[in-house]
């Protein structure tokens, strides 16, 4: 099977090794994103929703890239540094989510790479061959 690897630019993915996603035939699997804008800055600093919806943003236009859309999603991942912002975090998912209803994981962690960062997410989406 073919292999497409989908960057988002960023200069990390060739300094760390990875890819924004990766998709192999109907397979696309987006990497842990968080709530950045594209001149690398945090989003919503302290605000666990805004943080949501710009990390489900970013991983839209992941999805986009590889030929899919958030309908395609099958599986999300949820990390969180704080799990006591779930209702925040998940209301801002179900407003991507809420017909789509993929398999999903809210887990909390210690820390992620910037403090400023309270939430990252990875998604799973299958397209059509």
């Amino acid at each position: 099977m073919e292999r497409e690897n989908i960057s988002s630019g960023t200069p990390w993915e060739p300094i760390v090794g990875y890819s924004r996603a990766v998709r192999v035939g109907t397979q696309i699997h987006v990497s842990g994103t968080t709530a950045t804008a594209p001149d690398g800055k945090v989003v919503g600093i302290g605000d666990p929703y805004a943080q949501t919806v710009q990390t489900l943003k970013n991983i839209e236009a992941a999805l986009q890239k590889a030929g899919a859309s958030m309908k395609d999603v099958v599986r999300t991942r949820i990390f969180v540094t704080n799990i006591a912002d779930w209702e925040k975090i998940g209301k801002a998912h179900g407003e991507f989510f809420g017909e789509i209803r993929p398999a999903t994981s809210m887990i909390q962690i210690s820390a992620l790479i910037s403090p400023d960062m309270l939430i990252e997410i990875e998604a799973e989406a299958t397209v059509a061959s």
